[in-house]
Parts: C-alpha cells; structure tokens; sequence
C-alpha cells in the first residue's frame, strides 16, 4: 500500500485505466448492437457488451474495496472547498452509474429470459423473472444510464485536461502511470 497524499497506487490506476476501456468498448458495443436484428451476430456482439458490463462490475467492486483501504490523493489546495466537493460529488455519482447500468442491463437480459455470464465465464443468477414488459421498461433506464455516464466520462476527461492544460496543477498525472505528479 503505497498510497502518499499526493499518488494514487499502482493498483488504483490500473483499475482506473482498464475500467475505462471496458466502459468505452461497453458503450461503443452498446450502441452498434442496438440496431443490429436479432440473429447470430447480434446475440455474438451482445455477448461481448455484456461481458465488459459484468467485467465493469467485478472491477468496480476491487476498485471500491482498494479505495477503503487506500483513500485517494488530496485536492490540489488551489481548488475552491466548492471545486472539491464539485469533484467528490461527481467522482461518487460515476460509480453509481458504473453500478446502475450493468445491473440495469442484467435485469433487461433476465427480464428477456437471456442469461448473464460473468465476464462471459460464470452464468449469473437471474435478478428477476422473465418479465418481457419490465425488461422494456428497463431498456429505456439502461440507454439513458448509458448516456448519463458518458456525459459524466466526458465531463472527467475534460476536467482532466484542464487541471493538466490550464490549471497545471498534477491532477492528471497522478492517474498516469510512472508520472510524480507536483500538487499545491
């Protein structure tokens, strides 16, 4: 455990970085595959959506875990109380969007009848029974989760970059992997 006020660990920013593919490459899938008809290669591709999904899941719980142990680097003291309760507030919404729209998915494919298989490995208990009318409701809870989490994903990157561009404050090195950051 690594952590210093300043430095995520090694493990945070792996988890960081590699549930960020998973969430753009579930997204991307996510929006081809809801246009496709249904056949062998929508069923393929959904597969694929929704093994990142329940991948996303699993990392997210490791990523909570790791956070209790190790808690994040302090805020740069030139960010406003106002900027830093800005910056918590969004940081704790993102993972409950990274929580709501896979589990808002796994009731859609149970709702359907289809089952979930963790990572695409282990079949995952159906949440509820097949209820086709529900499953639609939840279709329409899961696009919009999906966009409401690309916004917020747009909306951290962008961030990022100003704090890397403008403010120069470290607060994107400290997610880069090898870089010390410098905080004020």
């Amino acid at each position: 455990m690594n952590t210093t006020r300043d430095q995520y660990t090694a493990t945070a920013k792996w988890l960081h970085w590699v549930m960020a593919a998973l969430i753009v490459l579930a997204w991307v899938i996510g929006l081809y595959v809801a246009d496709l008809p249904k056949g062998p290669e929508k069923a393929l591709i959904m597969g694929w959506h929704k093994g990142f999904g329940t991948a996303v899941l699993a990392l997210l719980t490791a990523r909570l875990a790791w956070r209790l142990l190790n808690p994040p680097p302090r805020l740069p003291n030139s960010m406003s109380p106002g900027l830093q309760q800005a910056a918590h507030s969004a940081h704790w919404t993102l993972y409950g969007l990274m929580i709501a729209q896979p589990m808002s998915g796994w009731v859609i494919s149970s709702g359907y009848g289809y089952p979930v298989k963790l990572i695409g490995l282990i079949t995952l208990p159906a949440l509820i029974e097949k209820n086709e009318a529900l499953a639609e409701t939840f279709v329409e809870i899961h696009q919009f989760l999906g966009w409401a989490l690309a916004a917020l994903v747009v909306g951290h990157v962008v961030m990022a970059i100003k704090h890397h561009h403008i403010d120069r404050d470290g607060v994107l090195k400290r997610m880069l992997p090898g870089q010390q950051p410098r905080i004020d």
